[in-house]
């Protein structure tokens, strides 16, 4: 009877796969052998493999490349990246590395942009897109970018006030987008999207506000979905009604020559994800020419949106399990050195799921658990909820350590989890290590942060830390005689 770890993951999944390999008993994730990094590092810790960001971006370049090539389709491709997925340094320069453009949502992503630029990494012709509900600091903020020259920063149009907004700040020529407020997958609470103007207000705002605007001109529809890039009935017909809208807008306006499709493509979250992505893409620009070509317009300039499909699959986070309670006949609890809710808050606020392995000892026997974290918080726990099915690992034995890792975590949790800031029940942000390639292919590591400290903690909340204690006793036990 097969009732080793390694047995079951072999006859549920097919493995191993391209990120997955087995080595002496131990988890490789892209050839990195990740009980040296704990050696190296310990553990809790995430880490960010870098080249996987590269990999992705190059993936989606080839297939629209293809597809467009299979379609002669007469427009250019430009691979956009959602800054809010992750603001990191790293992960900004190792996505602008590949000729790509940015993605905006909130003011400080404009100064996150001059930065950029200062550094030489964004250029003059980098399209900047500029998304989200704009108030005063981001309209500011926009139009300073504007004004010093960027002409490719192109705000996208979410509310009937924004463009008069923009107009009063902006002081020469500019363009701009329209953002389409979709309707929402019929599961969905409410059914149009509290972003962007309704499809049958578009083409009125655009004779009411912009054909006529003397300065503004309308390059670019936007269409967001936000269950992502799918292969269902739902997404099919709102990708056919945005069309309508853009034929129907370009019949009528010369400058708009771009669509922007946002909603990105899913990730994988389990060893048993399947997602045809050049399927997809073939087929959203073979729908797009097929509309084109019947309404007698030319076809759109095409631009993607990316932050999950991007940054996601280059982070995990890595952790011990401490000790097991028995709470029941049927409930054993892995107790992990951390916390969910700290360090990966997507799997208890919106049931988010990622992969889960055993990082050691495949060779032994399994057990099925729950996972829970160090907080007392009672949502604390990573189940079959979050893990589409059972979670089973080695069996516990407290003189042999057990290592798991969550792979494919790399978008938003440090965001969510206030990286660098409180955390829930001040459990510490775990350290974060980079990793990447040497031009000789060979794995480089370096410690990006360090685990946070309780006195960086307490400075937060105001409390006495043990540096400024320090400072103060050393100051009393001068001598008095010294004293000026």
């Amino acid at each position: 009877m097969k009732t080793k770890y390694i047995d079951l993951i072999e006859q549920t999944f097919d493995f191993p796969q391209e990120e997955f390999k087995l080595e002496n008993n131990q988890l490789y994730f892209h050839g990195i052998d990740l009980m040296k990094l704990i050696a190296q590092y310990g553990a809790p810790l995430k880490f960010t493999y870098l080249p996987k960001i590269s990999d992705n971006i190059n993936r989606a370049k080839d297939w629209f490349a293809q597809a467009m090539t299979e379609n002669n389709y007469q427009g250019n491709y430009h691979y956009c990246y959602c800054t809010k997925s992750s603001h990191f340094s790293h992960v900004l320069n190792e996505a602008l590395k590949n000729d790509i453009h940015i993605e905006t949502s909130s003011a400080f992503d404009i100064d996150i942009v001059e930065r950029l630029k200062e550094a030489g990494k964004i250029k003059d012709d980098t399209y900047v897109v500029c998304n989200g509900f704009k108030r005063d600091q981001y309209i500011q903020n926009i139009a300073r970018l504007i004004n010093k020259g960027h002409q490719n920063c192109i705000p996208i149009i979410d509310n009937y006030e924004e463009l008069s907004l923009l107009s009063s700040t902006i002081e020469g020529n500019f363009e701009v987008g329209i953002r389409i407020a979709s309707e929402e997958e019929p599961k969905f609470e409410f059914y149009t999207s509290r972003l962007g103007i309704g499809y049958k207000n578009i083409v009125p705002f655009y004779n009411n506000q912009l054909k006529d605007h003397p300065r503004a001109k309308l390059k670019m529809l936007h269409f967001f979905i936000n269950t992502g890039i799918r292969d269902t009935a739902y997404y099919w017909n709102e990708l056919l009604k945005c069309m309508k809208v853009y034929i129907n807008l370009k019949k009528i306006c010369p400058s708009l020559d771009s669509l922007n499709i946002g909603g990105g493509f899913p990730i994988k979250n389990s060893l048993a994800f399947d997602y045809d992505y050049s399927y997809m893409v073939r087929e959203i620009i073979n729908q797009i020419q097929q509309a084109c070509d019947e309404a007698g317009v030319a076809v759109p300039h095409i631009f993607t949106e990316f932050g999950s499909y991007t940054v996601g699959e280059s982070g995990g986070a890595i952790y011990e399990v401490l000790y097991q309670k028995q709470q029941n006949d049927r409930e054993k609890w892995n107790m992990i050195n951390s916390s969910f809710i700290t360090t990966m808050p997507d799997t208890w606020a919106i049931n988010k799921r990622f992969i889960m392995l055993a990082l050691n000892r495949w060779n032994e026997e399994y057990e099925r658990v729950l996972l829970g974290g160090l907080t007392c918080d009672s949502d604390d726990y990573y189940n079959s909820e979050q893990h589409m099915n059972a979670i089973y690992l080695p069996k516990y034995k407290k003189e042999k350590p057990l290592y798991i890792g969550f792979f494919n975590t790399g978008a938003y949790q440090e965001t969510i989890g206030g990286f660098g800031g409180l955390q829930h029940c001040l459990i510490p942000q775990p350290k974060h290590v980079l990793i990447d390639r040497d031009e000789e292919g060979k794995l480089t590591t370096s410690l990006f942060a360090p685990q946070q400290t309780s006195d960086q903690l307490l400075g937060i909340l105001g409390y006495e830390t043990t540096e400024k204690r320090a400072s103060e006793t050393t100051i009393n036990m001068v001598p008095v005689d010294s004293q000026i």
